[in-house]
């Protein structure tokens, strides 16, 4: 199965011969999005959970005809009440991430959470739960992108991935 999706997504960039934008939410609760110059979403994957699954992922983005893009969510901060344990996870994961990318020669721009989430003017999420913003993340992916199954996992993944397009237009 896994075979199958590989060769899916070769043949995709090979037809398209196109620019593709890889968003990135990190950590093993977030996701990958690969957003075609046109809005399009080509593909959308939870956090691969293992280094070499990470890695052969983003290599099936990469080839001589598909050139790809990541924007990646500037992360790296300790979260209020998260164990030095689980942030030290988190950074090595983020490590992992920026390696890969670098090792595969896929240009990364790192993108604040508050920069992609104001593009999207959806309000202050100081204003919200922390649920009820994920939510409205969430409903605002699915507005934007009807076609795909769109999860608390891959909802930022997805926007980050459009913010991206459109910074690459020039910020449209």
């Amino acid at each position: 199965m896994d075979f199958i999706i590989f060769a899916v997504k070769i043949q995709v960039c090979s037809i398209m011969e196109g620019r593709f934008v890889l968003g990135v939410d990190p950590g093993l609760s977030g996701g990958i999005a690969v957003v075609g110059m046109d809005g399009v979403a080509v593909d959308v994957v939870s956090m691969p959970e293992t280094m070499q699954d990470l890695l052969e992922y983003l290599r099936s983005w990469c080839s001589d005809d598909c050139t790809s893009v990541c924007y990646m969510e500037k992360v790296g901060f300790g979260m209020p009440g998260q164990s030095s344990k689980a942030t030290a996870t988190f950074s090595r994961h983020c490590g992992h991430l920026e390696m890969a990318l670098l090792s595969l020669g896929i240009p990364t721009n790192e993108v604040t959470p508050q920069k992609w989430m104001r593009h999207y003017q959806l309000g202050r999420s100081s204003d919200f739960s922390k649920g009820e913003w994920k939510n409205r993340l969430k409903s605002k992916a699915q507005q934007l992108f009807p076609r795909e199954k769109v999860t608390l996992k891959v909802a930022d993944a997805l926007l980050i991935a459009l913010y991206g397009v459109r910074q690459e237009k020039g910020g449209v």
